[in-house]
């Protein structure tokens, strides 16, 4: 990159979605504050993202089922009070556009900006990054901001290919032979593939960097359309494309993450329970595609002082031991045996119990000679003695546990026996 002076960025990351296709880990949560990865929440992701490229003026708007949300960010992501322009600040809907708009919520991603401009206003930024917060990856953003730079774009997108086949749930872009966006559609029902390459499409990540003054025309003009959906995707990068800005796609598997070797080909869309267990199975693998142990690209979340884990008991078939599984703080194996799982804080497993594919989040207790496998389990339940979950689907239906069609089990969070 030849970027010469670096440009002044905000960060505004979209966290309002309700992630109703991860529910019941959804029920009393929005999808970023999902937990993942043993201590993690999903939003963490994107804030290391920022931090790590160096941004520090990040606004994350909120608005469904955020105050677990709330609490993690204000108690956990918190710069000190001495530098103005270090801050991570929560902004909920707070129909800001009252006398314009009527008591309205967010009405679309694009909407969520439009409706708090006057931040963009008072921060003065020349560039936005308007990213989303419910994705598992890791990016340099100053990166992509370079490249945005030496491409003289109004708008740059952060491009991905992926099967042909799962396109349609994307933004599909085609680009020329410099990565300038020809055409954009959102979602198509038959999806263009990459030139020479018709197994892939082009697809947004739903990442996106903005001259200032390009955004707030396009979105002052999209909020007068009373028959906009107001979403980026579906309105406002098609109407820029229509009218003649400078749009380009930034390749992300050209991105260079610190301490990561070779192409960045990890970005994972954890929208659906089976997403979000495949990608939560993929961290216990040996070589995990996802690296949590990069020194270089520190992955920061809630630090909450939990003690060691620790294992106790080897007496007879009563041991206590884990293969092949991330355990976080104050995790207790006394006498069970854990097997490619993921266990959050504070879960205890008892003797002679069985927690096999599992993710536990915190304040689980698996009672003795209880069997836990193809499963999530959310926070503070306590699994009974001789308990099953996952060996009779039928059975855990009967409960109203969810199972998904891959046949994972989800008990919700609090559930009683």
């Amino acid at each position: 990159m030849s970027a010469s002076k670096r440009m002044r960025v905000l960060g505004m990351i979209l966290a309002g979605g309700q992630g109703s296709r991860l529910y019941p880990l959804t029920a009393k949560r929005s999808k970023p504050a999902v937990p993942f990865g043993a201590k993690y929440r999903i939003i963490d992701f994107v804030l290391n993202n920022f931090v790590n490229s160096g941004i520090y003026s990040i606004y994350v708007l909120i608005q469904y089922k955020a105050q677990s949300l709330t609490e993690h960010i204000q108690r956990y992501w918190r710069f000190g009070a001495f530098l103005d322009d270090h801050f991570i600040i929560l902004v909920p809907a707070q129909m800001y556009r009252y006398e314009e708009l009527g008591p309205v919520w967010y009405r679309g991603t694009a909407d969520a900006i439009y409706q708090n401009l006057h931040l963009v206003d008072n921060n003065d930024p020349e560039v936005v990054a308007v990213f989303g917060g419910d994705h598992i990856y890791k990016m340099n953003v100053r990166h992509m901001v370079d490249y945005h730079q030496d491409q003289a774009a109004d708008i740059t997108i952060a491009a991905f290919p992926v099967p042909i086949a799962e396109a349609s749930r994307f933004g599909v872009i085609q680009v020329d032979e410099h990565w300038r966006v020809l055409d954009f559609q959102e979602k198509p029902a038959e999806p263009k593939a990459i030139p020479g390459r018709p197994d892939l499409a082009l697809v947004s990540m739903g990442n996106y960097l903005f001259n200032q003054e390009v955004l707030v025309d396009l979105l002052e003009e999209d909020g007068a359309k009373a028959d906009s959906s107001h979403d980026f995707g579906k309105d406002v990068l098609p109407a820029a494309l229509r009218q003649g800005y400078r749009l380009y796609a930034y390749d992300f598997q050209r991105n260079p993450v610190p301490g990561a070797a070779g192409a960045n080909t990890y970005w994972r869309d954890v929208g659906t329970l089976d997403s979000y267990f495949a990608a939560s199975m993929d961290l216990v693998s040996v070589l995990p595609q996802f690296d949590l142990f990069n020194p270089e690209w520190p992955l920061r979340t809630a630090n909450l002082f939990s003690p060691p884990a620790k294992f106790v008991h080897e007496t007879g078939e009563r041991i206590g031991q884990a293969f092949n599984s991330l355990l976080a703080g104050g995790v207790i194996i006394s006498g069970g045996t854990v097997r490619e799982s993921i266990v959050f804080r504070r879960v205890r497993v008892n003797s002679f119990s069985s927690v096999e594919n599992a993710v536990l989040f915190d304040d689980v207790e698996v009672g003795r000679h209880a069997r836990v496998r193809n499963a999530v389990v959310d926070k503070n339940v306590f699994i009974p003695p001789g308990q099953e979950i996952g060996y009779d689907l039928e059975a855990d239906r009967a409960r109203g546990f969810a199972v998904t069609p891959a046949g994972i089990v989800v008990v919700p969070k609090g559930y009683q026996f």
